[in-house]
């Protein structure tokens, strides 16, 4: 098709340079007629005359075949997947892109910039609600000024004030308006340093998966027998950190004993796994698979993979992060979300495709499972957690199901018609 459009883009590019066609057909030594034929498409053109043309529009022979559009198509059919209300006539792409590639960079430009915006919007909004630094500083800082305007206003309202009472005030303001200020920079301190340090962690959560991520959440020393509290975790600034990490290191160690590295290499084989044939193959169940599946050294799986695991208040616990999927620092995910549907059906596998609505439309295949922690004495109810496992799907692969609809969380989905919307996203129309 980009091909076919060479004719296009020579009578964009001559238009541009202010040629006539029997100007520019004059130039290459063809008639204006046979040109005429070539801008629309219907005479097909390369070689010696190709780069005769390029040369006289002074544009390089590729930008007239390949287009520089190449490129913008893809970022403009994403922005027409992203939009929200809108049906862009994607048919026309590659034709647009082509005729008006300044247009064309524009769209694409913005989109990244949305996008961009999107992320930040999205990392903001998370620490707001969750970092307790960050709440902590907000709440003193909009306390104080609270304070400092009931003062002034008392002082400004008040026309007649015993002179003892107005010091008081005097003083109340001054002391405020210093203490604004010390939180205020405190503030502006602590987020200078997590916006330009490579450790932006302030929760145990982030302390645990940025370890985990370091060791791209495989252990070998584990998988080699070690004991997990061999580990050095002396880098970890707290103590529920350290706690935790040990918890999911003991879990990690469970599950290498349970499906050894080299018995899963072998059952795979170089095919896609399936949870269910491995549960049934290392008579474990459905979790440990899961599990298992995404803290495989990179090579094993062809393809990406992501975890999150969640409790039954639907906390999430633990996440692997997996290209082109949104997952919310915290909690507060879509609850769309297969991990999510799994605990409304404790232990029954859930095998989902899904595409994750917001800054992509990628998708990707889920499977969920909910099992029991446990139960503490008789007449005691069982504690769940749920994990899911994220695999991308490559281009074309083929769903014997319907592809459900998803997003990161209710804040950031633009999916306005969900019937499990908790709150209005701040990215609808006009934000």
């Amino acid at each position: 098709m980009r091909d076919a459009l060479t004719g296009s883009r020579i009578r964009e590019r001559r238009q541009i340079a202010g040629l006539r066609q029997t100007e520019l057909a004059r130039r290459v030594g063809i008639s204006a007629s046979y040109l005429n034929l070539i801008e629309h498409n219907r005479r097909r053109i390369g070689g010696k005359l190709l780069v005769d043309i390029a040369a006289a529009l002074s544009v390089e022979p590729s930008v007239l075949t390949q287009g520089i559009e190449a490129t913008l198509i893809s970022a403009l059919r994403e922005a027409a997947v992203d939009a929200v209300g809108q049906q862009a006539e994607v048919d026309t792409l590659e034709e647009f892109a082509g005729r008006f590639p300044g247009w064309a960079g524009v769209l694409a430009q913005m989109h990244r910039r949305v996008v961009s915006l999107e992320r930040t919007v999205e990392t903001l909004s998370d620490r707001l609600t969750h970092d307790p630094h960050l709440a902590a500083s907000m709440h003193e800082v909009l306390s104080t000024a609270a304070a400092i305007r009931s003062t002034a206003a008392i002082l400004a309202e008040t026309h007649e004030i015993e002179p003892e009472w107005q010091d008081r005030f005097h003083r109340n303001l001054h002391q405020d308006a210093e203490r604004l200020a010390d939180s205020s920079k405190s503030l502006v301190a602590y987020l200078d340093d997590t916006e330009t340090a490579d450790d932006r962690r302030g929760v145990p959560l982030e302390d645990v998966e940025a370890f985990f991520e370091r060791h791209d959440h495989h252990f070998p020393e584990i998988e080699a027998g070690a004991d997990p509290s061999d580990l050095d975790l002396s880098g970890f600034d707290s103590t529920a950190a350290r706690t935790v990490t040990r918890g999911f290191l003991d879990v990690y160690a469970t599950d290498a004993r349970a499906m050894p590295l080299d018995a899963v290499k072998a059952g795979l084989d170089g095919a896609e796994p399936d949870p269910l044939k491995l549960a049934a193959q290392f008579n474990v169940d459905i979790a440990t698979v899961l599990r298992r599946l995404a803290a495989l050294p990179e090579g094993v799986l062809r393809r990406p993979t992501g975890l999150v695991i969640c409790d039954a208040s639907g906390s999430i616990l633990f996440t692997k992060s997996v290209p082109g999927f949104a997952m919310p620092r915290f909690g507060e995910a879509c609850p769309l979300w297969p991990l999510f549907q799994a605990l409304n059906r404790p232990l029954v596998p859930i095998r989902r495709r899904i595409v994750q609505l917001g800054r992509s439309a990628a998708e990707f295949d889920c499977f969920a499972y909910a099992w029991p922690q446990g139960v503490a004495g008789y007449d005691d109810a069982p504690v769940y957690h749920s994990v899911m496992l994220v695999r991308s799907v490559e281009e074309g692969q083929p769903s014997d199901q319907a592809v459900a609809r998803v997003g990161p969380s209710c804040r950031v989905c633009p999916n306005d018609d969900c019937a499990s919307r908790r709150e209005p996203s701040i990215l609808s129309e006009g934000f």
